[in-house]
């Protein structure tokens, strides 16, 4: 039988030749992608926005099927003893499928980032040069619980006219299946090929590790997850990374701070849903507004059942808190657990910030203008809010209709990822015949 030569002896994607032709289920849906992607390219923006329509329409007609594949994924969680908050992250129902297919259809209504001309230049010997953005190619998305990941990348990989090669996390095998034979099932009637949307099945980690150097047939890598898969990711991928951040996030209260608007952001960033990655994890306190007010605020967080752990200024006010370590002051903990640090002043804030933050999502709150906006300059986050939650670190309420991942990096993309960040550029030249001397 004849081996497989994707890119001269050692394949395209580098690393081993292919063993008797037969191709691994990574490499072959990458293969596929690839060759999708080049279809994708040509699309106009109402073939895209036709499909992406004809998906969300596919997912509310088959929700009955979803709830069930989700079924299955939910009890197996259960008897593995998954948390709680894993469950809700990974749980579908009626609503949130609905949810999901409202965010398609917003994202079909965004403007198209592609074929763009960002730039013009006419050069004296009459060339014309066009700066245009095009689709990025074959993007690898690698991820964990949270199915309505897959439908939101899968939504704005194609929009922008990528194909995309999607990696979940095994708690949600049964769920991702699915989705993707549905969408796949709609893409088969509009002009997109189901073959840019491509779900890998194979829960091992070996699949990661494949993607990760699958150079030549993925042009990126984004890692959507805890900070474990996020490193293995950076530290291992040849292909290019785009790195989304854990989200150790921090609320700083300022001596000034409205102690009402304080109290209702803190239990905002923390409770209202503490597993995803914009949510709070430390609660940094000016000592006048801790001698205040933080009793009185920490004894509704501890009515909504968040375990509470400080420094020892925490402990004498809070005394049935938990000593906190700098090992918890670093932890993403996505639960109902919240670090507390009391501090002199705002200095203080923003070098606990510096030395424990991932560059996530930093808040100040205070009435003091000058405080805010040294915050909002010095402290380095993908985004810094004044005097509002952490919890709208989000492309859908940034308006972006949904998100690829939040980007904690500094080249290429940060913050929220939509669709512009989904693209890169090329250069168009028109020419008479010109030729260099």
């Amino acid at each position: 039988m004849t081996k497989t030569n994707l890119n001269g002896p050692q394949g395209r994607a580098g690393g081993s030749p292919v063993a008797d032709g037969v191709q691994s289920e990574v490499r072959t849906k990458a293969a596929a992608a690839a060759a999708a992607a080049r279809r994708m390219a040509s699309l106009s923006a109402e073939e895209k926005n036709a499909a992406l329509l004809a998906m969300a329409d596919a997912l509310n007609a088959q929700a009955a099927s979803l709830i069930e594949a989700n079924r299955e994924d939910l009890e197996r969680g259960r008897a593995g003893g998954t948390s709680e908050s894993l469950l809700d992250r990974l749980m579908l129902n009626e609503t949130r499928i609905a949810s999901i297919a409202d965010a398609l259809k917003l994202v079909a209504d965004l403007p198209d980032p592609t074929g763009a001309v960002l730039e013009r230049i006419e050069r004296p010997n009459g060339l014309r040069i066009e700066k245009v953005s095009v689709p990025l190619g074959v993007i690898g998305i690698v991820y964990e619980a949270r199915p309505n990941v897959t439908v939101d990348a899968a939504a704005l990989c194609l929009k922008t006219g990528n194909a995309v090669v999607l990696r979940g996390g095994s708690a949600a095998l049964s769920t991702n299946r699915r989705i993707a034979e549905v969408l796949r099932a709609a893409l088969a009637e509009t002009a997109l090929p189901p073959e840019a949307l491509q779900v890998v099945e194979d829960a091992s980690r070996s699949s990661v590790d494949e993607m990760l150097k699958l150079n030549g047939l993925l042009d990126v890598i984004i890692p959507r997850g805890g900070r474990s898969l996020i490193d293995n990711v950076v530290r291992n991928a040849t292909v290019p990374v785009i790195e989304t951040g854990a989200g150790v996030c921090h609320t700083y209260i300022d001596a000034s701070a409205d102690a009402v608007m304080a109290a209702e952001i803190a239990i905002n960033a923390k409770a209202q849903r503490p597993s995803v990655c914009n949510s709070m994890e430390t609660l940094i306190v000016h000592e006048d507004f801790a001698q205040r007010e933080l009793r009185t605020l920490a004894d509704r967080l501890l009515e909504l059942n968040v375990e509470l752990r400080g420094d020892r200024r925490t402990l004498d006010i809070i005394p049935e808190a938990k000593p906190a370590s700098d090992e918890d002051y670093g932890t993403e903990y996505n639960d109902y657990i919240l670090n507390i640090k009391i501090v002199n002043g705002l200095e203080e804030a923003a070098a606990h910030i510096a030395r424990f933050g991932t560059k996530h999502s930093e808040c100040i709150v205070t009435e003091n203008e000058a405080h805010a906006v040294r915050f909002l300059n010095e402290v380095d986050a993908a985004a810094v809010y004044h005097n509002a939650s952490t919890r709208f670190t989000d492309g859908f309420e940034f308006g972006f209709g949904a998100e690829i991942g939040i980007s904690t990096q500094k080249l290429h993309a940060r913050g929220p990822m939509g669709l512009p960040a989904l693209t890169s550029t090329k250069y168009r030249v028109y020419g008479t015949g010109q030729i260099r001397t």
